[in-house]
């Protein structure tokens, strides 16, 4: 018996930089193209909601400015240019996969009012209900918290919350989060006990850690929601993920 629209799950899939460009300074079309095929693959059980960093690094691949440094207005610039790019990408090739995708900037503030938040819900919902894969970014060109400091993973908690997710997955280049011994930590409760696990060292293309992973986490927790650090480099991610078939850490409420 196929699975009604309504009871669907959503899942909230954060993709970092990192994952985007497997460590380069390019956005990997094939990721996208992974992405694509897995989210096609999992309609008739899940909605899937992206929050998607890359367009800094998508700017790379279109302009050369001059006399570059790291300035944060350089990169809020960046973040313009790049951002039409790289959801041209995703809506190139989602189409491949007869998915659509709806761009939604947003920011920090845009979270603080009541009818603001009911807004944004109200359009989320109604681009999922017409199977529209929403992708969502922080409104760069005038917020600045995510290009300094988490690089969308606390964004993508207060967007699973918003949408009463039923998990946050948090896509970063490694089988989660890994002890003394480089094994995965596979299930989490108290936070607090694994912090010391993490080191304070951030991707070089994104501004993320597992730091910020983890305070993302620990967001999701407190909203009842359960998250997942998973790798996002190796094909079949998210697939595998939920199929129990790969390594992951869990952060359970």
């Amino acid at each position: 018996m196929a699975t009604g629209r309504h009871d669907r799950k959503i899942v909230v899939l954060k993709i970092g930089t990192a994952t985007l460009t497997g460590g380069g300074h390019r956005i990997r079309k094939g990721k996208v193209e992974d992405i694509a095929a897995q989210i096609a693959n999992l309609q008739d059980r899940y909605q899937i909601v992206i929050v998607c960093s890359g367009a800094i690094a998508a700017a790379h691949q279109v302009i050369q400015l001059e006399h570059m440094d790291d300035a944060l207005e350089q990169k809020q610039a960046l973040a313009a240019i790049g951002q039409p790019y790289l959801m041209r990408v995703f809506e190139d090739i989602f189409r491949e996969h007869r998915l659509h995708t709806g761009q939604c900037l947003l920011s920090y503030q845009d979270f603080a009012h009541a009818e603001t938040r009911l807004n944004m819900r109200n359009t989320l919902e109604t681009l999922l209900k017409h199977g529209v894969v929403p992708v969502i970014n922080e409104n760069d060109t005038v917020s600045t918290d995510e290009i300094q400091f988490g690089d969308n993973d606390r964004l993508s908690s207060l967007v699973a919350e918003l949408m009463g997710a039923h998990i946050l997955i948090l896509a970063t280049n490694t089988d989660g989060l890994l002890d003394e011994q480089k094994s995965t930590i596979e299930e989490i409760q108290d936070l607090s006990l694994v912090k010391r696990f993490v080191g304070s060292a951030r991707s070089k293309q994104g501004t993320g850690g597992m730091l910020s992973k983890l305070e993302a986490a620990g967001y999701a927790q407190q909203a009842g929601i359960e998250c997942w650090i998973v790798n996002g480099q190796t094909d079949d991610f998210l697939l595998n993920a939920l199929s129990g078939t790969s390594l992951f850490s869990r952060i359970i409420p």
